[in-house]
Parts: C-alpha cells; structure tokens; sequence
C-alpha cells in the first residue's frame, strides 16, 4: 500500500456539524469528496456594489424551510461555473469565509446555490477537504447535531 503523501490534520465522517461564524449558525454539511467546491444553501441572491467593492447579499437556513432564515451579506469572492451532479452547468457566486469543524478552523470558498430540495443546507467538496480524511462509514466525529 502506497503511503500517504502528508499527515492527515483529522479523520472526519460523511457528515458533519460545521460553524460558520461570520455567518453566525452551525449548520449540518456533507462531506462529498466527488465535488470539488463546497456549497451553501442560500436563497434571494443578489449582487450590488458599494463603495466600489461587489458585494453578495442572500438568506440562508441552518436546516430546512422551517428554520428561521439568516439574512447574510458578504464580500464578493468570485464568479464561477459549476456543473452539479445531475449535469446541469450554471453560474454560482462565490463567498470565502472561515468554517470551524471541531477544533480545526479553515477558509473555505463557498458557492452559493438553491438546496432547499436537499437533505443538507452544506456541502464541504474536496478543496475545503485538503489534508483531511473522511471515514464513510461514520458520521458526526467532531460534535452531535
């Protein structure tokens, strides 16, 4: 068996709770190592510049249409085409914001997208997974929801 080319930070399960602290709430992700960009749920996008700078402003959800929404505004990171895992390609704001999973804290890019029809209002992909490992059969090894 081949060696690993580092040394993992922390194992992690399929699922896990994640704290987005600029944004204010803690959120149930899944870890999904075929997608390469993370993903949050948000809804209400919409873009405007202030004081030269482009900004992003959406509401999101913790979990599902009866959690109460957060209004959120943040800084424009980039513009990007993302193909989903039914093949549709579209065009996704992207926010890059800090993600607390257990006791590791890492930025992360995070598109922006409507997943209000998914199990998870989440998606950590494999750029926020560097150095990580993920045990596929276990979920929840850095907090209960």
């Amino acid at each position: 068996m081949k060696e690993l080319p580092y040394t993992p930070k922390a194992v992690i399960g399929r699922r896990e709770m994640v704290t987005l602290p600029e944004i204010g709430m803690t959120v149930c992700a899944k870890v999904d190592t075929g997608a390469r960009t993370s993903a949050l749920h948000a809804e209400d996008i919409e873009l405007y510049e202030e004081d030269g700078h482009l900004w992003v402003s959406f509401t999101t959800r913790s979990g599902g249409p009866v959690t109460p929404p957060h209004m959120i505004r943040m800084h424009l990171h980039d513009r990007r085409r993302v193909t989903s895992s039914n093949g549709q390609a579209e065009w996704r704001y992207v926010i890059r914001t800090p993600v607390q999973l257990g006791k590791l804290e890492m930025m992360v890019e995070l598109t922006l997208t409507d997943r209000r029809n998914m199990r998870h209002p989440m998606l950590l992909g494999r750029r926020a997974l560097r150095r990580l490992l993920v045990a596929s059969g276990v979920t929840f090894l850095h907090g209960e929801p």
